[in-house]
Formats: C-alpha cells, structure tokens, sequence
C-alpha cells in the first residue's frame, strides 16, 4: 500500500491522496478577478488528480496584491468568478483550497514576467503605499512601509475574517493563510522586519499575537468542519533571524488557535527562500542551490515537536521520493510547485510509478478509455 496515495480526512473534508498543488501566483487576473487562463490552469490539476489543489495567494484587500495583476476575493464580483473553479475541482473528486494573503511591504510590485518583480514607483497610476509592521523598506529600492496602526491591524484582522467568509461562499473547502515569504503576517513575525516596541512587536509572543489574532478570528468565521492551513518560513536563513524553534513555538500556538496543517516553506523575509539544512539541522547559506527535498527537514521537526500535521515543500519532484516522505513520517502532505507546473499529471504518473494505478482507474473517464488503449499499442509494439 502506497501512504502518498492513501486517504486523509480533515474535519470533514477527506483528500484522495497526499499530494497538493502548492498556491502558483499567476499575475494574470484583472482587477482581481479571476479570468478564463485561471479556469484552464486550475482544472487542468484537478484532472490530474492532485488531492487538493490550491488557488494563488488570494489579496484580501487591493493593497494586499503583489502585484496589479494578483487575484483577490475583497468583493463578490471576485467570489463568484471563482465558483465554477472550484465546482469543477471539485467535479473532479479534488479538494479545491484558497491561499488568503496580504503582501504587505512586499506588494505594489511588477510581476516577473512582465517587469521583472521590480517595485512600482509611488507615483504610477497602477501602484498603490504599501504597509507593514514598520517603516523599514523589505530592500534597497523598495517603497517605505507606511507603519499598522493598532486600529490597521484590527481592520485587516476584519479582512481576513471577510474574505473568509467569501472564500466558503465561492465554494472553498480549506483555506490556508500565507504567513510566509516576508508578506505581512511573516513580516509581524520576523524579528529582522518587526521592530514594534508596543504589543504586537517586542518579544516572540508580542511577535506572534497579529498571525495568532487572525487564526483565531478565521478560525471562529469558518466553524469546525472546515480545515485550516498556515504556510510558514520555517526560517529567515539570516543571522538574528527567524529560527526554526521558533517556528516550532509558533506551530504549537497555531495548533491551539485551530490550525490544522503547517505548510512548511522557508526564506523570504528579504528574497526568495534560498536556504536549506545542514545535517545538524542549522541553516546553512547556499546561494540559490537547492537541493531534493531541501525543506523537508522543516515539516519533519515542526510536525515531530509540535504535535500537529505538516506539508513538506521544496524541490519534490520525485513519486518514490514524495513516497517515502510521508511513510517515514515526515509530512502528512507534499506539496509540489514548479514541477507540476511542468506535469499536470505527475499524481497520475506517480500513481502508475508506485503500481498503484496499473489499470488508469484514476483516471478521468474521458481519459481512461484512450490511455488504456494507448498502454495496449505500446504493449502490441514491444
């Protein structure tokens, strides 16, 4: 029996397997809403049966957005446009989940594509003050964050809770809130980026008390049934930084405030994640390498010592490998990125690499009956 493809029920939501499409910003939508591409690029995971698959970090306000072109779920115009997302997702015997986000002093950006992720100028007609904890840049060239006021933090706490709410209504059936990569919520964490001297800066509580303050109020908007999924940096990879004790502290708390999977990436706070373990479990700086797997040792410790379910991400790429990460016990769910971006199929694939789906069964209909008979060509001509 293959654990990558054995059950898991959450709450009331039950996954197929263990393998998860990873929130994929596509800086494609137009004033926030989804557009066809959207439709076309999240079915096509669904019909790859990946067990849950995820939309991209969602704003849940417009200074929120990375980008002009970032989905958003602030109205209900952008609500509806992703119900037959999700229906179809959900169509497909798939979980269909939402990545809820606020870029904070990372956002009012270009996208990669189109601008290279530069910041835009404060004066650009597409750009918009961008905020966080306090007024340090996130880097040389970046806006100056205009500082949250208690009274901020209390409305986009409301935000989240909001958006939430809309998230359930477009069909959503988990939702995850990205306290990561240096966006807002890693921002209150990072002792690099928070430098507040009042109750939500200080000591690792005080750190802690906005991400915390939002679970608890998402948590109590969505009821029990509903799974709930944080995506942390386990750590900054910079020296003071966030450590990954402390995403261990934070992974208890998140537990008790209602969370039910810590999604387990890394870096950020300043750059993309570009760290990995050593073998003692200390960061060690790699530049841009990064090896197989090279944050699983994140979910491994965080789901050990915390007591609470774990997604591993990072260069996952193999169904053997992805195999023997959740048997051994060292996640509960794999998540994978650009490697299904290159194969929105690879849980089909891995399905047939492990043998357990040497009869296409976990195939769409539509499919089945032409790749069944596709192996017996191959087969005739071997």
């Amino acid at each position: 029996m293959s654990r990558l493809f054995s059950p898991l029920t959450l709450r009331s939501v039950t996954f197929a397997n263990r393998v998860a499409v990873s929130p994929l910003c596509m800086y494609s939508a137009v004033d926030g809403v989804a557009q066809p591409f959207h439709f076309a690029h999240l079915s096509t995971f669904a019909r790859g049966k990946a067990a849950l698959v995820f939309s991209e970090a969602t704003a849940v306000e417009p200074a929120g957005r990375i980008t002009p072109q970032c989905l958003g779920i602030w109205t209900d115009e952008q609500r509806d446009a992703l119900k037959p997302i999700t229906a179809f997702i959900d169509s497909m015997g798939c979980v269909p989940g939402i990545q809820l986000a606020h870029a904070g002093r990372k956002a009012a950006t270009s996208s990669p594509f189109a601008g290279g992720g530069k910041p835009l100028a404060t004066d650009d007609p597409s750009g918009w003050h961008v905020v966080g904890p306090g007024v340090e840049p996130v880097a040389p060239g970046f806006q100056e964050p205009r500082a949250l006021t208690e009274s901020d933090i209390a409305d986009l706490t409301q935000s989240f809770v909001t958006a939430a709410r809309r998230s359930l209504e477009a069909g959503f059936k988990v939702i995850e809130l990205h306290g990561a990569h240096g966006y807002l919520l890693h921002s209150f964490l990072s002792p690099l980026s928070n430098t507040r001297n009042d109750g939500y800066g200080g000591d690792l509580p005080g750190r802690m008390r906005f991400p915390l303050e939002v679970c608890r109020a998402v948590r109590a908007e969505i009821g029990e049934s509903i799974p709930l999924f944080f995506r942390i940096s386990a750590i900054d990879g910079r020296q003071g930084g966030w450590s990954l004790d402390d995403s261990v502290a934070l992974s208890r708390e998140l537990k008790a405030a209602g969370v039910d999977v810590i999604d387990c990436s890394s870096g950020g706070i300043s750059g993309a994640p570009r760290f990995r373990q050593t073998d003692d479990n200390k960061p060690l700086d790699a530049g841009s390498a990064r090896g197989l797997g090279f944050q699983v040792p994140f979910a491994e410790r965080v789901r050990r010592e915390a007591e609470v379910l774990s997604m591993a991400v990072g260069v996952i790429v193999d169904p053997h490998q992805a195999e023997d990460i959740v048997a051994s016990g060292q996640a509960d769910f794999v998540a994978l990125g650009r490697e299904i971006m290159h194969d929105p199929f690879w849980a089909l694939h891995a399905a047939q690499a492990l043998g357990v789906d040497d009869d296409f069964a976990m195939w769409p209909p539509q499919y089945k009956w032409a790749v069944d008979r596709r192996a017996q060509i191959k087969r005739d001509l071997a």
